[in-house]
């Protein structure tokens, strides 16, 4: 059984080795020591925290293999962005270069840097060991999120958005940032995106072009990719846009890779869920995979499976014993509960 719970201090080094396993443009996970423990650290103040609004709270997560006690994957979510540090996007807009004198009426595509999402939830740092992408893991790191946020709404924002890894080679080279590295910076993107991992946001305002940028004027390559996500994000991309998220034209900095957003309330798993009381019983054989989370704060524990048997009409729910200890529930205890 796979489990999700809350990260802990004792987690370090296998948060350390996800870190390094993910590579380029993974950059919620610098390879940091000082800056893993602090991210460690803040989530476990964020999880104890008594919170009335969301302000920089930070929730981290870690799948736990049960039988191994190994860390297989993380996921986390950001309960309001840009309120300590300054969340910068591209947004492209257009504007129109009309003469009625000459007759010429020309449309125009400008991208403006802006700091519109301040304030919003994010959705963040999900990553699978690559030995454990079969099956269902992947989704339910992504989607149990929103049941989390769902039952602890007044830590959230009614906005979630979720930045997509857009378009760079295997060496992390991105063909957008190779652009404005030529005009304005002399820096690779690999660095520049690892300064961003660390916190360094300093050298965006001071460097970044102050005014919109003409998208025509940028290189063919740099054009190509504006809006478009690598080639390996493609499938969190549909699963996110299945749960209602769309992208209205914001993009990042540096690689141009879409910010997509949706409201907590109209996201898929938020509606399509239910909380019911369970019945436990010695055991069950179900015939669908159903995620099921215990809707606890600091004892927050997740895990999906098909040894229960949910009944739509009269709303109950029986669940294996092994799985309602994994969940440290007891019969009448109510769950969140919605199908894989």
């Amino acid at each position: 059984m796979q489990i999700l719970r809350p990260i802990k201090n004792t987690d370090f080094a296998a948060l350390k080795l996800i870190a390094i396993e993910s590579g380029h443009g993974f950059t919620s996970l610098p390879v940091d020591d000082n800056l893993l423990q602090d991210k460690i650290s803040r989530s476990e103040n964020s999880f104890s925290k008594h919170v009335e609004t969301p302000f920089d709270e930070g929730y981290l997560f870690v799948l736990e293999d049960t039988k191994t006690n190994e860390i297989v994957g993380t996921t986390a979510i950001e309960a309001a962005v840009g309120t300590q540090v300054p969340l910068y996007h591209y947004h492209l807009g257009k504007t129109v270069h009309h003469s009625s004198t000459l007759n010429v009426y020309n449309t125009v595509e400008i991208l403006s840097m802006c700091n519109d999402y301040t304030g919003c939830s994010e959705i963040c740092t999900l990553f699978l060991r690559e030995q454990y992408r079969k099956g269902l893991a992947g989704r339910f790191l992504s989607r149990i999120r929103f049941a989390f946020m769902a039952d602890q709404s007044n830590r959230f924002s009614d906005t979630v958005i979720a930045e997509m890894r857009g378009v760079s080679d295997a060496q992390g080279h991105s063909p957008f940032w190779q652009w404005l590295q030529e005009h304005f910076f002399s820096i690779e993107f690999p660095e520049a995106d690892h300064l961003v991992g660390l916190g360094d946001k300093v050298f965006i305002s001071e460097l970044m072009p102050k005014y919109p940028i003409y998208a025509n004027l940028l290189s063919d390559e740099a054009q190509a990719v504006i809006g478009h996500v690598h080639e390996k994000t493609k499938p969190a991309l549909r699963l996110l846009q299945k749960e209602g998220f769309e992208h209205r034209g914001y993009v990042d900095l540096f690689d141009a890779g879409p910010t997509i957003e949706a409201k907590l309330d109209n996201i898929r798993t938020v509606q399509e869920s239910y909380i019911i009381p369970v019945n436990i019983v010695d055991s069950v054989n179900g015939e669908q995979t159903f995620a099921i989370s215990n809707q606890r704060l600091t004892d927050f524990k997740a895990v999906f499976t098909d040894n229960v048997r949910f009944d739509k009409q009269t709303l109950s729910l029986t669940i294996a014993r092994e799985e309602a200890e994994a969940l440290s529930l007891k019969n009448g205890d109510t769950v969140r509960i919605f199908a894989l």
